[in-house]
């Protein structure tokens, strides 16, 4: 059985450090290998793919544009009305991920209208994303990438998002019936939604392309209190051979850099620092422990100490 695979999520991790260029150092600095990112177009593809370069990552996963966050919007695939603002973004998605030798696009579904009720907007939001998601399979392929669907909780993150279960995406993607789009699993928002992660595991993972983590129910660390044995759902994905990334997506709450000490398995100290976290979309300021992400990721050394790095090309 071949190690895990991790790509740090700079959108989530190294909130310490003011811009992307800086977080993908870090991230390299730290040991990581790859690294995905939700929205780079703030930046120059080429400009992202020269930081990524130099701190020896590549880039593993970018999202499509979420649309218009000052209205709301939060993905478009799923949207109504909003069709070609989807293939509009989809291009600039591809644009950057060409530039950046990224292989896979996070799709995002997007959430219901505001006002709406869900149960009667589903089968019309459904028919919209089953198009979209056909034209976005012709468009990918054409540049050998992969789309994925993710699944977001309406519990606890996002209660109006359209995709909030795993049966539901893989059900979505048996009808669209393309093999270059793929489920997306962050066991964060599958543990909320549904639980049994072993079972849902072991049925969805055939078709899984990338996997995140976080703790539940105050997503950070790995290693932080919550609902989740990450020793054991590592050592599943291995035992079934899962070959992808495992992108961490957390919120750094113990000592940032700090935060990434050994899981399953130490307690965060120190005082306390206001540091800026980015949510889906949204910043925040929380008191958090003192530090940085990168010596946090002491639980990353642990895990490549058991294990070992997986070798080039595995």
């Amino acid at each position: 059985m071949a190690p895990l695979r991790f790509s740090a999520n700079v959108s989530w991790l190294f909130p310490e450090l003011p811009g992307l260029p800086a977080r993908l150092r870090a991230a390299g600095s730290s040991g990581f290998e790859a690294a995905e990112v939700a929205w780079p177009y703030a930046e120059p593809p080429e400009a992202v793919a020269r930081a990524a370069r130099e701190a020896g990552l590549r880039l593993v996963l970018i999202n499509t544009p979420p649309g218009d966050r000052e209205k709301g919007e939060m993905g478009l695939g799923a949207v109504p009305g909003r069709q070609a603002a989807f293939r509009e973004g989809l291009e600039q998605a591809v644009l950057y991920a060409r530039a950046l030798g990224c292989p896979r696009i996070h799709l995002m579904a997007g959430r219901v209208p505001q006002g709406a009720d869900r149960a009667a907007v589903r089968s019309e939001m459904e028919t919209v994303f089953l198009e979209n998601l056909r034209h976005a399979a012709g468009v990918l392929a054409q540049e050998n990438l992969v789309g994925l669907l993710e699944p977001i909780n309406t519990r606890i993150t996002d209660p109006q998002y359209f995709l909030d279960m795993p049966q539901q995406a893989a059900a979505i993607l048996q009808k669209v019936g393309r093999p270059n789009l793929q489920l997306q699993m962050d066991l964060f928002h599958w543990q909320i939604m549904d639980g049994n992660l072993t079972g849902n595991i072991r049925e969805f993972l055939p078709l899984v392309g990338h996997v995140q983590v976080a703790q539940v129910p105050g997503r950070g660390e790995p290693d932080s209190p919550g609902e989740l044995n990450f020793p054991y759902l590592f050592q599943l994905l291995e035992d079934e051979g899962y070959k992808g990334f495992v992108g961490c997506e957390y919120r750094p709450l113990g000592e940032g850099v700090l935060g990434l000490r050994a899981w399953p398995w130490g307690g965060s100290s120190g005082g306390t620092a206001a540091l800026l976290l980015f949510s889906w979309g949204e910043c925040h300021r929380l008191p958090l422990s003192s530090g940085d992400t990168a010596e946090g990721l002491n639980w990353l050394r642990s895990y490549w100490e058991r294990r070992g790095r997986p070798q080039a090309g595995q």
